[in-house]
């Protein structure tokens, strides 16, 4: 395993030279960071490329980087929010690497679409938009997949609330499905534990 990752470290670094951000390995992987502005031709490269040949996207997902805590590595708590970050599978060379690259604005967090080059990355860029809110400009049918189109905000960034915006009910007498502000109201469970000295007849 060693040695094929040291291969397909030496690979990205040839082939893709000054392109490339970050490249850290760790657990025995290898996790490529790009700029917004090459992720697209970059995936093609690593897609394309005779010595890389990463004919398969097994996942993207969207990531939040701005409650990053927890001996996180600083670059990631200072830099820009939004992440989109996807899981690479070359069956020519039986080796897979993670790709990750930031959208630049965290206000309109915006990536290239690579459903033209992998089209499982289809679905998995429906659901970054529907629940980070990150745009994939070139994606044909982007909109939400796993909430309703009615719903509001984005509930796996860092600051949507727990308890939502709205809840929906049906109501009889319209016939239909209705939205009405939450009528839970948010509170704060704490456990209670108890420590006796002598619990379990322990002493």
């Amino acid at each position: 395993m060693t040695v094929k990752l040291d291969t397909l470290e030496q690979n990205l670094k040839s082939v893709l030279g000054d392109k490339i951000v970050r490249l850290d390995r760790a657990l025995g992987e290898l996790t490529l960071t790009v700029k917004a502005a090459d992720y697209y031709a970059v995936a093609t490269t690593l897609r394309d490329h005779a010595s890389l040949r990463f004919e398969q996207l097994m996942d993207l997902c969207g990531m939040d980087y701005s409650a990053y805590k927890d001996g996180a590595p600083s670059q990631f708590t200072d830099g820009p929010r939004f992440a989109a970050v996807s899981h690479l599978l070359s069956l020519t060379h039986n080796w897979r690497l993670r790709l990750r690259t930031f959208a630049t604005d965290d206000d309109f967090p915006l990536l290239a679409s690579v459903t033209p080059l992998w089209s499982s990355a289809n679905w998995f860029e429906r659901e970054a938009f529907d629940l980070f809110g990150i745009v994939f400009d070139g994606h044909e049918d982007l909109r939400r997949i796993l909430t309703d189109y009615g719903f509001i905000g984005h509930p796996f960034r860092k600051d949507f609330p727990t308890n939502g915006h709205v809840e929906m009910r049906y109501d009889a007498e319209q016939k239909r499905v209705v939205y009405q502000p939450v009528s839970i109201e948010l509170r704060e469970i704490t456990p209670r534990v108890i420590r006796e000295d002598n619990y379990g007849g322990l002493h």
